[in-house]
């Protein structure tokens, strides 16, 4: 969970302080501020909107790294830039990599893939490392972190039940979409849908020609019933594949980040929610297509935190 580096001698807060706590991108930085509470200050190095695969860091970055005294990463992979940022820092604090724990799943071509927070169970390991980040940087404040952490995990487990219930009455066999680029194998693997993406786990790659010409002829032979865009993506290309096979546009998934404050999708439990009712919704309207009886209306539970 904590990689410990060599940190200032006097890690304690004064009375009147909060501590720094930097996150790479806008997931991490939700739950770290909602297991820190007003004990933190959390600088989200890419925020709402933002693309941690192609971020280039800033000046303002390395100083607020420099400043801080714990930084938090998600790791395998994701955050490319990483060390450059850390080196340009001087940062010698210590480092929580959220990831610790969770089995990596494997693509196809034998890359490791980042996206782990899309499985509500992976989650759980996010909160209890940052959880755990926290009160060893700050153990006077462990208390608070302990029982703010606690109500999160009791909050995610709400949602991952309401995940399951809203996708159980989807045929398996119609559970297959096409997304922008790979960033929900885990969340695939969790519920049983089969992802397909023109591009790999990365942002930075570009589909070949070819790639999109089997992928359309892919979605025609096996009647693959949904399209969804990401909001970190441009939608472009799922638009010519969807004008293409005629499959249904089921709306924008979020998938490396939140959305703004003021959007759907603005801290880590409302955006599994939000995705999981867009999916679902978009799922049940093409297995009624194909005459399979779609699910009841899911039952309101409310403001999943």
């Amino acid at each position: 969970m904590l990689l410990l580096l060599p940190a200032a001698a006097d890690e304690s807060l004064p009375a009147d302080a909060s501590l720094p706590v930097v996150a790479t991108f806008s997931i991490l930085g939700d739950l770290t501020e909602t297991i820190g509470g007003a004990r933190v200050t959390v600088r989200t190095l890419v925020g709402p909107g933002g693309d941690a695969h192609v971020y280039t860091p800033t000046p303002a970055d390395a100083r607020q790294l420099g400043e801080a005294q714990l930084l938090i990463v998600n790791g395998l992979g994701f955050e490319g830039w990483m060390d450059r940022l850390v080196e340009a820092a001087g940062y010698g604090g210590p480092i929580v990599v959220a990831t610790d724990g969770v089995a990596p799943r494997r693509t196809e071509d034998g890359g490791t893939d980042p996206h782990a927070w899309q499985d509500p169970a992976n989650g759980r390991r996010y909160i209890e490392n940052i959880r755990d980040g926290l009160v060893a940087v700050d153990p006077d404040g462990a208390a608070g972190y302990r029982e703010r952490a606690a109500q999160l995990l009791a909050d995610l487990d709400g949602v991952a039940a309401r995940m399951s219930e809203s996708l159980a009455a989807i045929p398996v066999e119609r559970r297959r979409v096409v997304t922008s680029h790979d960033a929900f194998g885990y969340f695939g693997d969790a519920f049983d849908i089969d992802f397909i993406a023109p591009v790999g786990t990365s942002t930075e790659s570009e589909a070949s020609a070819a790639d999109v010409a089997a992928l359309v002829r892919q979605i025609r032979r096996e009647q693959i019933p949904a399209v969804f865009v990401e909001n970190i993506s441009d939608p472009r290309l799922l638009e010519q594949i969807r004008r293409e096979t005629g499959a249904q546009l089921g709306g924008t998934l979020y998938s490396d980040a939140l959305s703004s404050s003021d959007g759907p999708a603005a801290t880590y439990l409302d955006m599994l929610t939000y995705n999981t009712t867009t999916l679902a919704a978009a799922l049940a309207t093409a297995a009624a297509d194909i005459g399979v009886e779609p699910p009841a209306p899911a039952t309101s539970h409310g403001d999943p935190k």
